[in-house]
């Protein structure tokens, strides 16, 4: 029993009071045959006329019932000798479940099955989450039992409850467990009931008061203050061939006033694809260096840290910086002489992969790690890089091409301070999107043909398949074999994650040089890649990515002044989730509006990897639905840290219990 319920994460009482029901079910009425509605799970009453076993492909107990009204048929796929006795004909007995349309009229498919001659149910019955070999019955009782073994006060004051005109607790979660009667089933199971309200309320408050005191705990902690005279980032600044837009130079000098505060940073940067954030990293890069710090540069693929390498190699290597680089895929001499150069500070800058987290890899003084498509690695991986620093903290830049919808950036993203480049650089073109069935193929594989053969560049995307890496590869090389036979006038390249890293660089490289004109990439190039005569892109299965995977390889073209398309190649016929994610690309370019719809078809466990992110999930509210209450309880976090510590730590007692050890990362 210990098992199940710590697969369920419900060991202790506080944790079985607070396992709340997903529906109910109503056994309070019994409907007539021929009233009962289709589509929904109700209580009918009968004599059975007609029981037996049939063979249809498979052994299947069949029974008919009779009520005066009309007559419904049952099936059941499972079952026991002694149901096969207890549905005997001439038994009058009572099925619940969802009635619907069957060959000959309408039929339930394994209804609950009661005795007649039992009395009705007196209050809507609480379905429960459960794990196998852990019954309604038995949960219902071990809950039961633990409601009566805990003291149900309030962790709110009056002044709270008031304000938010908000139900008690107690009332609330016996209510939940136990409904009464006259309550209305919609209510509550669209949670709009007010216990249902008072119970998202307390969880989004718990959420919240964590991160404020995650957010309290960091700024008082000490980080290096930089404060030099801003000489390199202005030679860099110099130096380019563009000038910052407005929207990078507020972001900037955001970072600077953190910089220079003495607290630890932690910045979240996004923008959409193309906006402009690694320049912005450069310089606050630089202007640790400046201050006599070292610099970090986390990536989540080889390929985008080489491209981060490569691109900071261009731009600092000039002002006199050293710059290593750190990857799994280095020979081990060429590793120890980077974690050498790391080390006795003669590099400035050290750029890799999760490699830099390792324990060989000791700075001499880490000012600043900056961690681009932050969502992608966990929280105890970004620990471990801010945990290099020595006496001080670094500070701590974070960057994502996935712009954060409001709702979740209040909800998950609370601790940290966000900064937004909401602007394009000029010369950028708008990418045309185009949904194309796969029956047109030798359509899109001419219009490839004549793009290359015109002097611009194309990407051919090939799809993660049934999450399998192998396949994956495979259908890139066989896609590759493909387009070389169809394309003889015209170099074709192909890049993968398995490739030895000198090959996939020089494979990178003449795509960066133009020597090659057709590449075929596994999803590998989704972020980072900058080739800006790069005009096409045709993806692959395009209905079984996800939406922000989409939008990412999508800003993989138009990054020059070129007109630039993204061809969609779907196969048919498509799902509903499949469907709506291709409508949203092809409907927006917006990368805001591309993550809200994200977030309302995947939820906030999975947009952004949050499930890594070590914030308190949550089980019963909804970020998107439940903003208006969201706001209420960031409101009274600030009134509860301000007013009442005593009812702060009752409250994420209760609610976060273990999990409260968020508060110390």
């Amino acid at each position: 029993m210990k098992e199940k319920l710590a697969r369920l994460g419900i060991l202790s009482p506080w944790g079985r009071v607070l396992h709340l029901p997903i529906r109910y079910e109503d056994e309070t009425r019994l409907y007539p045959i021929k009233d009962a509605p289709q589509g929904e799970s109700v209580l009918v009453e009968g004599e059975i006329v007609e029981s037996g076993v049939k063979f249809q492909g498979r052994r299947i107990l069949s029974c008919r019932i009779e009520d005066g009204s009309g007559a419904l048929d049952a099936r059941f796929m499972n079952f026991y000798p002694s149901q096969v006795k207890a549905l005997a004909k001439g038994k009058r007995m009572r099925f619940f479940g969802e009635i619907r349309a069957g060959f000959f009229g309408k039929e339930m498919i394994h209804p609950k099955v009661s005795s007649a001659a039992l009395p009705l149910h007196e209050a809507l019955t609480p379905i429960y989450p459960t794990t196998a070999g852990l019954s309604q019955k038995k949960l219902k009782a071990l809950i039961d039992e633990a409601l009566e073994s805990v003291e149900l006060f309030d962790t709110l004051p009056d002044s709270v409850l008031a304000r938010f005109n908000l139900e008690g607790f107690e009332e609330s979660v016996r209510f939940l467990h136990d409904p009464s009667p006259e309550a209305l089933r919609r209510d509550l199971d669209e949670r709009t009931h007010p216990a249902w309200v008072r119970m998202k309320f307390d969880e989004l408050l718990a959420q919240q008061l964590s991160l404020r005191l995650h957010y309290r705990n960091r700024r008082g902690r000490n980080a290096p203050v930089f404060s030099g005279e801003g000489r390199l980032v202005s030679a860099l600044l110099e130096s380019l061939a563009f000038e910052l837009t407005k929207s990078q130079k507020k972001v900037f000098d955001e970072i600077c006033r953190d910089l220079a505060a003495g607290n630890p940073m932690q910045r979240l940067l996004q923008g959409d694809v193309g906006s402009g954030k690694t320049i912005v990293a450069a310089l606050a890069a630089l202007l640790a260096i400046e201050s006599g710090f070292q610099a970090a540069i986390m990536a989540p693929t080889e390929i985008l840290a080489e491209q981060h390498y490569d691109k900071f190699s261009k731009w600092l290597k000039p002002l006199g910086l050293e710059i290593a680089w750190l990857a799994s895929s280095l020979k081990k001499k060429e590793k120890e002489d980077a974690l050498s150069r790391i080390l006795l500070g003669e590099a400035h800058l050290a750029i890799g992969t999760h490699a830099l987290f390792q324990e060989q890899v000791v700075f001499r003084n880490l000012g600043l790690a900056v961690i681009d498509e932050q969502h992608r690695f966990g929280v105890h991986q970004r620990l471990a890089l801010r945990l290099k620093g020595a006496e001080l903290e670094p500070h701590q830049l974070m960057m994502s091409a996935t712009p954060i919808p409001r709702t979740l950036a209040m909800s998950y993203y609370a601790d940290l301070d966000v900064s937004v480049i909401d602007e394009l650089p000029p010369g950028r073109t708008p990418v045309t999107t185009k949904l194309v069935s796969n029956d047109r193929r030798e359509e899109v594989i001419r219009k490839v043909r004549d793009a290359c053969l015109e002097g611009s560049q194309a990407y051919w995307v090939c799809p993660l398949i049934e999450e399998s890496e192998s396949l994956q590869l495979q259908t890139a090389m066989d896609t590759h074999a493909r387009l070389v036979e169809d394309f003889p006038e015209i170099r074709v390249g192909l890049v993968h994650g398995r490739m030895p890293n000198i090959e996939k660089a020089a494979v990178m490289r003449d795509f960066q040089d133009g020597r090659i004109k057709l590449l075929v990439a596994t999803t590998v190039i989704e972020v980072g890649v900058d080739v800006p005569n790069a005009s096409v892109m045709v993806i692959e299965h395009a209905e079984r990515m996800g939406l922000s995977q989409l939008h990412q390889l999508r800003g993989r073209v138009g990054r020059g002044s070129v007109g630039s398309v993204c061809l969609l190649l779907y196969q048919g016929p498509l799902g509903m989730t499949a469907k709506e994610r291709l409508k949203a690309i092809f409907e927006s370019s917006d990368g805001f509006e591309i993550s809200r719809r994200d977030l309302a078809l995947r939820g906030p466990g999975e947009f952004m990897g949050v499930r890594q992110s070590g914030v308190p999930m949550l089980k019963y509210a909804s970020v998107d639905e439940d903003e208006a209450l969201l706001e209420e309880a960031r409101g009274a976090a600030d009134m509860l840290l301000e007013e009442n510590p005593d009812a702060v730590n009752r409250h994420l007692e209760r609610w976060l219990g273990e999990k409260s050890e968020y508060l110390r990362v």
